[in-house]
């Protein structure tokens, strides 16, 4: 099977944890070999966050001056880099010696006047205390929100409408490579008058990036791995419980969290609607069995009703 595999954040750093680059090959070590147990006879295509690490790359910035500081495109070009070359070296580790690899650079195309960009939804960088939050908002002119009991920068998160490398992407695949790309949703790019193509200041949402991405490929299966067991109805309430299977239809009819898994929701529904084939939500550490339809949330045009797992949680939504 062709399977697309995006990673959440905290499979690369996980929520409070010190960003640094031994917690990021701790955690990226942990997903390569969930991933390592699922390639054999199959072609991989991993995806991954960046929102943390663009945010670290950020703040680094922000101590040039303000005509030296890189764009958020740029920066997501250099989280690419830096989080496949982990990817690569741990999963490398773990397959035979003569499975190739490749980070491919992933331009995007998004819109230059998405309305995203009028209310920035995007959370990137590390939490802050609620007054180390309106410090920074009033320093450097950040947009700042509550993300749980902290707080965090956001950035406009544009709707994903072309990937540029699908071509070379599909040439290794075809030729047997473990391919990691558009990481961090991509680079967000967009057209000026001319068909200039042009870098622009966003962090596109991953899972709709990967999903565009898995569509474009003509995945088998596309699955969402997080920290947490599957998608969940009352998350956080005693009447908490765990959705198994369910069709695009039936789980729409659920409020969830446009933070966490509102966008993974969002993103296998499209899947399964435009593909008829089907996507699934669930625990890195059940990588195996969400694939075999054994655990997670699978969202499926041929589900004819909508079931109920267990109430047992993993974790926190993210």
């Amino acid at each position: 099977m062709r399977i697309v595999v995006a990673l959440g954040g905290n499979a690369l750093l996980r929520r409070g944890e010190p960003m640094t680059a031994e917690a990021q090959r701790n955690n990226v070590r942990i997903a390569a070999a969930a991933l390592a147990r699922i390639h054999p006879g199959n072609q991989l295509v991993i995806t991954h966050g960046n929102g943390p690490q663009v945010g670290l790359l950020a703040l680094q910035g922000a101590a040039y001056k303000p005509d030296e500081v890189y764009p958020l495109d740029v920066l997501g070009a250099q989280t690419e880099g830096m989080i496949g070359y982990m990817i690569e070296q741990e999963l490398g580790n773990l397959l035979p010696f003569d499975v190739p690899f490749a980070t491919m650079l992933t331009m995007v195309e998004v819109a230059s006047d998405d309305p995203a960009f009028a209310e920035p939804t995007k959370f990137i960088g590390p939490v802050y205390p609620q007054a180390d939050a309106r410090r920074l908002q009033a320093e450097k002119g950040w947009r700042m929100k509550p993300d749980g009991d902290k707080w965090r920068r956001v950035v406009a998160s544009p709707e994903p409408k072309q990937i540029f490398e699908i071509k070379p992407i599909k040439w290794l695949l075809d030729h047997g490579t473990v391919v990691i790309a558009a990481g961090g949703g991509g680079i967000p790019t967009t057209y000026a008058p001319g068909r200039k193509l042009i870098g622009i200041e966003a962090v596109i949402d991953k899972d709709l990036c990967s999903e565009l991405l898995a569509r474009q490929l003509d995945a088998d299966v596309f699955i969402m791995a997080t920290d947490t067991d599957a998608v969940y109805v009352d998350w956080g309430k005693p009447t908490a419980k765990a959705i198994r299977q369910a069709s695009p239809q039936a789980i729409r009819d659920f409020p969830f969290p446009a933070g966490s898994m509102g966008p993974k929701v969002d993103a296998a529904c499209r899947f399964a609607e435009r593909t008829g084939k089907r996507a699934a939500i669930g625990a890195l550490a059940d990588l195996e069995r969400i694939l075999k339809g054994e655990a997670g949330t699978t969202i499926t045009t041929a589900a004819t009703a909508l079931s109920w797992g267990a109430t047992q949680k993993v974790g926190a939504e993210t």
